[in-house]
This record gives structure tokens, sequence and C-alpha cells, in this order.
């Protein structure tokens, strides 16, 4: 039921005429495969961690012995549930000892992780943009919202560019996209979502977000 629902409904809120989408459908598809936007990101000039997708087993020992400290990523975020509690797959360290012949089952993502002081959170609303660096000792912010500390920031120069250019190759007008911050400054790409959450930061911050998508909505499609 759920797929006829997908290719009734879905297929015609996809095809309606002359509408502006904050994203089409079929462009935010095409934008959540990991490898495709990693691809993306390294074309426009983003800074990338090593990044090793792979079944094998052995393939993943050499990447940890070569780059150290590892994290694992999921590539989707299926939703499964634990006594009734929806949960998702969360980023986390891997270490050699972790990896055994049930990676062969499946593609897995793996990334050296980046020695960050904080993360930021790029919000593109059409042609504003709003960076927040947030503050916590996690390795994923995601996991405890209670602990973050947000600060409204100016990307360094020619992330503004490149923020662009990642949302034109899919087709985007909307882009959620988070760096961590290494010790130098470096922002480094880890991934942008077409239909990431945001409105959480401007009470957060007082950043004009909800009137930046007000304005959005309101334009004439191209």
């Amino acid at each position: 039921m759920l797929d006829a629902a997908r290719y009734g409904l879905g297929g015609v809120l996809a095809s309606l005429p002359g509408c502006l989408y904050v994203n089409h459908p079929h462009r935010i598809g095409d934008a959540e495969f990991k490898p495709a936007g990693l691809t993306a990101a390294a074309a426009v000039g983003f800074q990338v961690p090593p990044t090793l997708l792979t079944t094998e087993p052995d393939a993943a020992r050499a990447f940890i012995k070569r780059y150290g400290s590892i994290i694992y990523k999921p590539l989707a975020a299926p939703a499964y549930f634990v006594g009734g509690v929806s949960n998702t797959v969360k980023v986390a360290e891997v270490a050699l000892d972790d990896i055994d012949e049930a990676i062969a089952g499946t593609a897995h993502l793996f990334q050296q992780r980046v020695d960050k002081t904080a993360d930021v959170r790029v919000t593109v609303i059409g042609d504003r943009v709003f960076a927040v660096r947030i503050d916590s000792d996690l390795l994923d912010w995601r996991t405890d919202y209670s602990r973050l500390r947000y600060t409204p920031v100016t990307p360094p120069p020619g992330i503004t560019d490149a923020l662009y250019a990642y949302l034109a190759r899919f087709d985007l007008v909307f882009g959620a996209f988070d760096f961590a911050v290494d010790r130098q400054g470096t922002w480094w790409f880890l991934e942008c979502n077409p239909s990431g959450q945001w409105y959480w930061l401007e009470p957060e911050t007082g950043l004009p977000m909800l009137a930046a998508m007000a304005d959005l909505l309101e334009r004439k499609p191209r």
C-alpha cells in the first residue's frame, strides 16, 4: 500500500506543472545518495575526508590501518523501533576488532574522523546562506541537542560559492550542509541533506530563516 501511495500521490506531486519545488522529490532522491554527494562535494572544491565504500572486510581493515581514527556512517537512514521507540543508525567510531565477515553482506561507508573543534550546520535557502557553529563534545551532535551551543558564523572564502555550485549540480534550491571544523580552521564537508531540518536554529540564533523560506516559496518557478 505504501508503494501504491508513493507512485500514485507521489507521482502526482512530482508532476505538477508550473510549480516551484523546495525541493523536487526526484532531485531529492538523486541528492540522497551519499557517493553522489561526496563526488559532487569534491568536484566543487570542498575538503572531503578520506572515504571508503566497500563490502570487503580486508579493504576496511587496510583503511583503518592507514588512517587510524575511523568512523562508520550509514548510507541511508532507515528508522527501526526498539521498545516502541523510533531509532536510526548513528555515526560511530570503528576499530579493527569491529571488522568481521558480516561486512560482505552489503555496502558500508567508512571515513577518516576529522580532529574537530566544532561542527557547522549551513542551511542554504534560495540565495540565502545561514551558517551556525555548533559546539559540543559529541562525535555526532544530533544525538543530544541539550548539550549544543550555537553561534552564527561567516563561512570562509570559497565556501559560499561551493555551496551554490553543489546545489546547482543537483538542481536544488535548498540544502542543509554539515561540516566539521578542524584545529586549523578548515571546514570539512560531511554531507548535505536536501530535505534537512532547519527551523530549530532560528529561535536558538535569531537568524531570519523562516522569512527566507517564505521569500523562497513566493518566487515564481524557473
